[in-house]
Parts: structure tokens; C-alpha cells; sequence
């Protein structure tokens, strides 16, 4: 373990005071590595406070670039900030909050090619992803590995934690044996989030890290905690490995999860083709696929109809014309298309706007509001 340096002494005072941490627990923090998945909602609160707290090296993978949507919630970032790298933006901010560590950020997606050789080496790994597949692969990566990793995960007001694969125990496979059908796992972006809810369970992730690098406490393995920010309670539930086979190699997840099925019954077009054909003199039926609140920030033109996507096999829609759906990034409009595809609509007929909104705003109009 490093030795603590005079400055670390005063930076740390109130970590040295605690019996269960003191010097001895502040060098093995200072001489842990921590890789955190997703510099977001989740990675906001605890890349803060795990860097607070002294760990010595973090390494953050994050592929996204940060919204004004994401500021009610995501506050390693600022407005100025906007339009940059959230793994850029994030090395930035905790640079300011404790130069003495060390960071290494990539801006990339984590995925079954880079996920061994970047996740080797280090103590625990974080969770703050948003998806299902990744949490998978986090899973299994760490399983092979033999490294354990704080799961957090949130929806509107609710929020869960629980710490896998730590010293042989139950992994998220163990949890979760097989992945929920895709449409039936709602988003932040569908349901929302309670802008302070991922402060609450990034904190108790890195909490748990702590606790796991300095082996004190009782860690979340083999439970599940359930915070419920609108009663205020917390409840965890108890699980255990289960039998199954061992993993031994890592797989395409999203393939496995559902989420990108071989051939879809109904065709992509990119905002740039579709205005080419309208332009031409294409006149199908365009249709916004969300909420009636989302359609208040902002709608593309040329909208015909607002059907949330949840209902759009309640509305009559004509069999003879050319439908376009759309939403914000062209999930829910594909799930849409589908719905309509297996209802008796001519495939041929049926288009999903690939990358909604946000395709929308880099391909034709950069003043279309992106949230």
C-alpha cells in the first residue's frame, strides 16, 4: 500500500479518526482501483464521492455526450458543458475536487471486445449504466475475471443497490436469470426520474465500494436493497446463487436480451431520406410516438398524429398509406412499427424514423430542441 503523504493526512482527517478506516484503511483506498461504468444519473454521485473519499485510481467508460436533459440529475456536469464528452466533462470536474488521484476516462461503449482488457486489474467495478445488456455483459466480465461490482439501478422514484459476485457469492445472474422482454422494461426517458433519486443510490453504491475495499461492514451481498423515496422506506431482499452453468465466455448481449432482433418487419429511414422524399413528393403519414409532454417541448413538422406508442394499436390507422413513426431516439417509434406490422399493416408500408429527435437535430436542424 502507498504511504500517505502530509497533505493526504489533512485532506482525509475525518477518515483517519474512524476506527474501522484510520491510516491503514486510508492507504488501501488510496491504493485501490475503481472502474466505473457510465458517468450519468448513477456514476454523477459516486465517482464524486469515491473520488472525495481518496480512491486512488479511477477509470471511467461513458460513449455519450451530455443533454440539458440530463443536468436535472447528472451533476458531475454544467450547462456549460453541453454538447461535450461525459467522460471528458466528468475527468474535468474531479480533477477540480482531488487532483492527488489518478483518472483514466474513455469515451467509448463498453462492449464484448473491450470489456476484459479494460476492466482487468481493478478492485470492483461500478455500475451507473442505463441498459440491461450491459449490466449482463459488467456481469460477466466480472464473474471470469473474479472482481466484484455494485449494482444500482433507478426508475421515477425507486431505486435499488446490491453488490455482485463478491467473494463467490450471487452474481446479477443468480438476480435476474434471464433478461425481461425489452418492451417490457420501461426508461427514464418513457417514466422519468426524480431528479435527486440517483443522488440517493450512487451514494450507497459508492458506500458500498468502501466498504468492500476496506472488508468492513456488512456489504449488499446476497441482498437487494428497494428505496422507495415516496414512502421513504427502505426494504432489501434476501436471494442466493442458484445453479446454473458457470459463464465462460463473453456473448452478444443485446442479441441475447432482445434488443436487436435479426430482421424487423417494417424498414429504417434516416431523417436525411425522409425529407429527400418528401421533397419529392412522398406524403405518408408521420406520427409522434410520445407523450403528450414531450410533444409540448418539442415536435418535428409535418406531424400528422400524437399517439404514444403504448397505444397505437387504439387508434384506426389507414392500411393504404405509407406510415413514418418517430419518437425521441427511435425506440419506442420501432416498437410502434412493430406493433403495427403484427396487427395486419403492410410491412412495406411501415417506416421507423432511425434516431427520432436526436437524428433529426444533427441531420437537418441543429435548433429542433434535443432533451
Amino acid at each position: 500500500m502507498e504511504d500517505l503523504t502530509p497533505e493526504d493526512k489533512a485532506r482525509y482527517a475525518r477518515h483517519l479518526t474512524l476506527p474501522q478506516i484510520g491510516e491503514v484503511g486510508q492507504a488501501r483506498l488510496k491504493s485501490s482501483r475503481v472502474f466505473c461504468v457510465g458517468a450519468g444519473g448513477l456514476g454523477s454521485p459516486a465517482l464524486l464521492y469515491l473520488a472525495a473519499a481518496g480512491i486512488g485510481h479511477l477509470t471511467i467508460i461513458d460513449d455519450d455526450a451530455i443533454e440539458r436533459s440530463n443536468l436535472q440529475r447528472q451533476i458531475l456536469h454544467a450547462d456549460k458543458d453541453v454538447g461535450d464528452s461525459k467522460a471528458d466533462s466528468a475527468m474535468q470536474r474531479l480533477r477540480q475536487l482531488n487532483p492527488a488521484i489518478s483518472l483514466d476516462v474513455h469515451s467509448d461503449r463498453l462492449t464484448s471486445e473491450n470489456a476484459m482488457e479494460m476492466i482487468q486489474g481493478h478492485d470492483i467495478v461500478i455500475d451507473g449504466t442505463d441498459n440491461i445488456p450491459t449490466r449482463y455483459l459488467v456481469n460477466d466480465v466480472c464473474e471470469l475475471l473474479r472482481i466484484p461490482w455494485v449494482y444500482g439501478s433507478i426508475y421515477r422514484f425507486e431505486g435499488q443497490v446490491s453488490v455482485f459476485n463478491l467473494d463467490g457469492g450471487p452474481t446479477y445472474r443468480d438476480l435476474f436469470p434471464t433478461p425481461p422482454p425489452p418492451e417490457s422494461v420501461p426508461s427514464c426517458e418513457d417514466g422519468g426520474v426524480l431528479g435527486v433519486l440517483p443522488g440517493v443510490i450512487g451514494s450507497i453504491q459508492a458506500t458500498e465500494a468502501i466498504k468492500v475495499l476496506l472488508e468492513i461492514g456488512e456489504p449488499l451481498r446476497g441482498r437487494l436493497l428497494i428505496y422507495d423515496a415516496l414512502d421513504m422506506s427502505m426494504r432489501t431482499l434476501s436471494f442466493s446463487a442458484i445453479e446454473r452453468e458457470p459463464v465462460t465466455e463473453l456473448i452478444d448481449y443485446e442479441g441475447f436480451c432482445g434488443i436487436k432482433p435479426m430482421q424487423m418487419p417494417f424498414a429504417e429511414i434516416s431523417p436525411k431520406q425522409y425529407t429527400e422524399r418528401r421533397h419529392q413528393g412522398w406524403r405518408p403519414l408521420f406520427i409522434d410516438t410520445r407523450n403528450n409532454m414531450e410533444a409540448s417541448i418539442v415536435t418535428l413538422p409535418e406531424t400528422d398524429l400524437l399517439i404514444p406508442h403504448e397505444e397505437i394499436l387504439l387508434t384506426e390507422l389507414p392500411k393504404d398509406r405509407d406510415i413514418v413513426l418517430y419518437c425521441r431516439t427511435g425506440g419506442r417509434s420501432a416498437m410502434a412499427a412493430y406493433a403495427l406490422s403484427q396487427s395486419g399493416h403492410d410491412s412495406s408500408k411501415l417506416f421507423n424514423l432511425a434516431g427520432g429527435i436526436h437524428a433529426w437535430h444533427s441531420e437537418i436542424d441543429s435548433s429542433v430542441l434535443k432533451y
